[in-house]
């Protein structure tokens, strides 16, 4: 209880880090992932060659790897990130960090999207398409609201292993919940106390999004079914 007291502001702070390391690295990586997942789902070679190829690299190589590669790496362009204006950013380790966490989720959310979408049933987009739907009231009216349902259960479990793997930004000096446990536990020779207390910190996080993952998880579907209902009226009027 001592160690706690003594050392709980500062585990604090680092769990303030973790969390806007995941909140921003998962919002930043939603909104990359859906023009990856639709242009894996494209028909035009191209489109879907550069999407394959950005997959594959990210979900293939370590998370760690990556972020050495841009941290350490980017090291190697100075003069180039310098005349882009850029080397402002890649100097900041919690730019870094949070590029390497944003490109890493971006790839596989965008797989767990592609597998929602192409798991909705054709029929409904064919009744979709039958209404004069254009591609983009397809999209926004029955696509997303179907894969998000569908793919709501598996990006939960991406959202908890990305709050995870934030503890690897520790190696580049970002004072997260496991930098801080590592600084005091190397300070006071009090490992098992302070790793302790960083993993008790990680079961509260996890543990406190996967509840309200499911709530919004159970409301999801209701939601959906209102808006479909909504947006019925509407549909003729938007159909060319």
């Amino acid at each position: 209880m001592e160690f706690i007291l003594a050392n709980l502001p500062r585990f604090l702070e680092g769990a303030w880090m973790t969390i806007q390391l995941a909140l921003f690295s998962c919002s930043f990586g939603l909104l990359m992932a859906l023009p990856i997942a639709l242009a894996r789902l494209s028909r035009k070679q191209v489109l879907r060659s550069a999407a394959t190829g950005y997959v594959f690299f990210f979900r293939g190589t370590p998370l760690l790897a990556q972020i050495f590669l841009i941290y350490y790496g980017s090291g190697q362009f100075r003069q180039e990130l310098s005349a882009l204006g850029l080397w402002t950013f890649f100097r900041d380790p919690w730019f870094c960090a949070l590029l390497s966490l944003t490109l890493n989720t971006a790839a596989y959310t965008s797989e767990i999207l592609r597998g929602a979408i192409q798991a909705i049933p054709k029929g409904e987009i064919e009744a979709a398409k039958a209404l004069g739907l254009n591609r983009y009231l397809l999209l926004r009216l029955v696509i997303l609201p179907r894969a998000i349902r569908i793919g709501w259960p598996a990006y939960t479990n991406e959202v908890v292993y990305q709050i995870q793997a934030t503890s690897l930004v520790s190696i580049i000096t970002i004072m997260d919940i496991t930098g801080v446990a590592r600084t005091v536990g190397a300070r006071d020779f009090t490992f098992f106390e302070a790793f302790g207390l960083a993993a008790l910190l990680y079961l509260v996080l996890v543990y406190g999004f996967i509840f309200v993952a499911g709530r919004i998880e159970k409301r999801l579907g209701a939601h959906l079914i209102r808006t479909a209902a909504v947006n019925k009226p509407k549909l003729a009027g938007n159909i060319r």
